[in-house]
């Protein structure tokens, strides 16, 4: 009963894994409707993965960084005549579902490496110089690959997008929208904000128990 045990708990620990990343973030919104890399600021996360299957894994995530557009750059005249401007702080936490193209096989007798896709839902808080907002949901979905490049050791890269239906983090939003019509309140409520978050990754796999 002992021996099977810890079989049975060396077994569920070469399928948890452990890592961070390293990379940054991108807004899209009323400031800038299309991802502009001028505007890139830095981020990292940490997570936990739990690879359930050579398929399937399952992951939570924290991550940590920040967003920014400026009016400026923008060739529309109508944004250069509002002329604003943004900086925003974000703390996100997620539960995403991962699915591997390629067998990812938790044994130390296998050589892994897989494209992945991953989708999933989260919550995210913000604070800028308009407004300071916690609980918003977002919707992650992204793709990414990675290696294991010597075990218990793995190294990915990642490219997601978080949805939301918060129209807030550049602070132009329904509420500035419906006031006085200035050049740094005008904003298009249709349009939700979003941001994407691009990484790379170093993660530790459990592969064994030591028994004391």
């Amino acid at each position: 009963m002992v021996a099977g045990l810890f079989i049975s708990l060396s077994v569920q620990a070469q399928k948890i894994e452990i890592g961070g990343g390293l990379g940054g973030m991108l807004y899209k919104g009323d400031v800038s409707p299309s991802l502009n890399p001028r505007f890139y600021r830095p981020a990292g996360s940490l997570f936990f993965r739990y690879n359930a299957t050579r398929s399937f894994s399952i992951r939570g995530t924290g991550s940590l960084g920040g967003l920014r557009g400026e009016d400026q750059v923008s060739s529309d005249p109508l944004q250069k005549a509002r002329n604003y401007s943004f900086r925003t702080n974000i703390t996100a936490a997620e539960i995403d579902f991962e699915y591997n193209f390629l067998n990812y096989i938790a044994s130390p007798r296998v050589k892994n490496w897989t494209p992945y896709v991953f989708g999933g839902i989260g919550i995210c808080r913000f604070n800028n110089a308009v407004v300071r907002v916690g609980g918003v949901v977002t919707y992650p979905l992204g793709v990414g690959i990675k290696y294991e490049i010597k075990r218990p050791w793995s190294v990915g890269v990642e490219f997601g997008t978080r949805f939301t239906t918060n129209d807030y983090l550049d602070g132009l939003g329904e509420n500035t929208f419906g006031k006085a019509m200035t050049k740094v309140t005008q904003s298009n409520p249709a349009l939700k904000d979003s941001y994407t978050y691009t990484a790379v990754t170093l993660s530790y796999t459990f592969y064994k128990i030591v028994c004391p």
